[in-house]
């Protein structure tokens, strides 16, 4: 487990939940765990306040999709998944699967036998800012080193509620692109 101090750039007093969790005098801690069954409820509520709340702010959109719980279920057994938590409450996470090389195309990334693809970044709204998502991203590249993987792999839209300016300041580097309606850029992060 990961461990990590934050401080808040709002003050104490600010309208948010994650400001009132996370108390710059304190220095709270924030938790990066490999997420169990037990925390599927928590991680599909989530996901689905994200997937609302990006839908508000951006429109309808393949970030619209709210996960059931027995999605997630699948995916917890399916992929490596990280949350981020303080206290006992989730308040991030973020996916690792192996992609299928023989039918992923992956002709965009430096070619590596391991790579781990990631997918389903997610923190609380209230909590953006406060660099969960890095945490996250760090401990993503840390299971990579501790799994002998080599890389990280992942696609970003290139759009406003795309984040790829957000990967290219935790490290990953921009290797190709995909035109259409909603063009993704793809981005990775090499361990060698």
């Amino acid at each position: 487990m990961v461990a990590a101090s934050l401080s808040m750039r709002t003050p104490r007093a600010a309208a948010s939940r994650c400001a009132r969790r996370i108390d710059a005098g304190t220095g709270a801690m924030i938790s990066i765990a490999v997420a169990k069954r037990s925390d599927a409820g928590a991680l599909t509520a989530l996901r689905s306040a994200v997937a609302r709340d990006m839908t508000r702010e951006f429109g309808e959109g393949h970030w619209s999709a709210c996960p059931s719980r027995s999605q997630v279920l699948r995916q917890l057994r399916a992929s490596h998944v990280l949350v981020a938590k303080h206290d006992d409450e989730i308040i991030g996470t973020v996916r690792l699967v192996r992609p299928v090389l023989g039918i992923f195309d992956s002709s965009s990334f430096t070619a590596v036998d391991r790579p781990l693809y990631v997918l389903g970044l997610a923190v609380a709204a209230e909590c953006r800012g406060e660099g969960i998502g890095r945490l996250l991203m760090e401990a993503a590249k840390d299971r990579v080193r501790s799994s002998g993987a080599q890389a990280l792999w992942l696609d970003a839209y290139e759009h406003r509620a795309g984040a790829g300016s957000f990967y290219a300041k935790c490290g990953f580097r921009k290797v190709g692109r995909v035109s259409g309606e909603l063009p993704l850029g793809y981005f990775e992060w090499l361990a060698m």
